[in-house]
């Protein structure tokens, strides 16, 4: 159980931040952790793929002390009535509490890809996809997924997608391949966004379109979960997805034909931190984890937390956290003085440095585990099988750090000699 560091309090930078910090941080070990074993074993049950009532339990609690939609920003939201009116720099710090239990962003519904869905919805959604698809995702009641990764292409290139979203009458008709669709599997999954084109004869950055899609509808087949090294995390679930001819209203269009990438640019800057912060929340467990076994173990005449190899990596640990944290918050805060679009520079920086970070991190708290750090006996294994895929989700690495080696080399246009 982890209580609140004098670190985390200078990072927020206003009373309601460090207020709802504090309040999210009694949550978590009060309810949160306390419920890992029991979600813990539903997953590994014959029920895995129904939703464990602990953590709809949870949910209802967390609602009814206020504890929800907290990632919801404040310019989205001025009235509040949505949210609390977070900073994305203040809520940053609560994504980190949340991100030490995989679960627990879902209990304060700040799950994804339920956020970025919602944000995508509350900044380009039309008033009936907003009272038809956002008011329930914001009460909680249903979940979403989305659909842009594809089998048969290089994805991490978007204008590679396949898919097709074909015009007729007052319907679009969608047909595609489509996997790694994240709560597509989930029972209470109503929603899908699907990204596909709408017009290959278009600007190469204009023929894509983001279309919502009911779930269940005909012709859309989930066909099978999808493992990341062996573990499927029901009921939630990574899905490949058929759409074959399945008719969709054409008012689930967002934005309009052609707006897919700006949609796409919106939803993952305030996403991408909200997973780099709860990496670093992996990453204060896993470091609390080692040094508690390097302390409690002895081999070769001594503990192990006196040996100068452990200790080092520890050091090193600490340092690699905070140095990370560091970039996150300045991330963070450039979206809120200036956007997503101004902060792509950091936000690539962050997607690029978070997630190896977090790696190194904790398999330096297996490695001192010994064999029990590789088996179910911890949380670390899983918590690396997350760092590891999130170098490739949002966008693989080699993406990101073009990205700030272009925008760089930008900023000397003319110095060459």
């Amino acid at each position: 159980l982890r209580s609140l560091s004098g670190v985390q309090r200078r990072l927020i930078s206003s009373g309601k931040g460090s207020e709802y910090l504090t309040r999210v941080k009694a949550f978590m070990n009060e309810h949160v952790y306390p419920a890992e074993d029991e979600v813990m074993r539903h997953q590994n049950s014959a029920s895995r793929w129904t939703v464990p009532k602990v953590i709809e339990d949870l949910k209802v609690k967390a609602k009814s002390e206020g504890l929800w939609n907290l990632w919801v920003p404040a310019d989205l939201d001025p009235g509040h009535k949505l949210g609390v009116g977070l900073s994305n720099e203040e809520y940053a710090a609560l994504a980190e509490e949340m991100g030490a239990v995989p679960f627990a962003s879902e209990v304060f519904n700040c799950g994804a890809p339920d956020t970025g869905n919602m944000e995508v919805l509350l900044k380009y959604g039309s008033g009936e996809q907003k009272e038809k698809y956002l008011t329930p995702l914001l009460d909680g009641t249903i979940r979403s997924c989305f659909a842009m990764t594809e089998p048969a292409v290089a994805s991490s290139d978007a204008t590679n997608i396949e898919a097709s979203l074909v015009r007729e009458g007052d319907s679009y008709i969608v047909n595609g391949h489509k996997w790694w669709t994240s709560g597509a599997l989930d029972p209470r999954c109503k929603i899908c966004i699907v990204m596909g084109k709408t017009d290959t004869t278009a600007a190469k950055h204009k023929q894509q379109s983001m279309l919502l899609v009911p779930m269940p509808s005909e012709g859309l087949e989930v066909v099978r979960p999808l493992t990341v090294f062996g573990y499927d995390d029901a009921p939630h679930g990574h899905a490949e997805v058929r759409f074959q001819n399945v008719t969709v209203p054409s008012s689930n269009m967002i934005l309009g034909e052609g707006r897919g990438f700006e949609i796409a640019q919106g939803r993952l800057g305030p996403g991408r931190i909200h997973h780099c912060m709860r990496l670093i929340g992996m990453c204060e467990r896993a470091l609390s984890l080692h040094c508690r076994r390097a302390m409690s173990r002895t081999a070769f005449g001594g503990r192990l937390s006196d040996k100068g190899v452990v200790r080092k990596d520890i050091a090193e640990s600490r340092i690699a956290i905070d140095q990370a944290r560091l970039l996150v918050m300045k991330a963070a805060r450039s979206i809120d003085e200036g956007g997503a679009k101004k902060a792509r520079r950091e936000i690539a920086i962050i997607k690029a440095v978070v997630p190896l970070m977090a790696q190194k991190v904790i398999d330096s708290a297996m490695q001192v585990h010994g064999a029990a750090g590789f088996s179910q006996d911890t949380p670390l294994a899983y918590l690396w099988s997350q760092a590891r895929w999130l170098r490739m989700a949002d966008g693989p690495d080699e993406v990101h750090y073009e990205t700030v080696a272009k925008m760089e080399l930008k900023g000397h246009e003319g110095d060459a000699r």
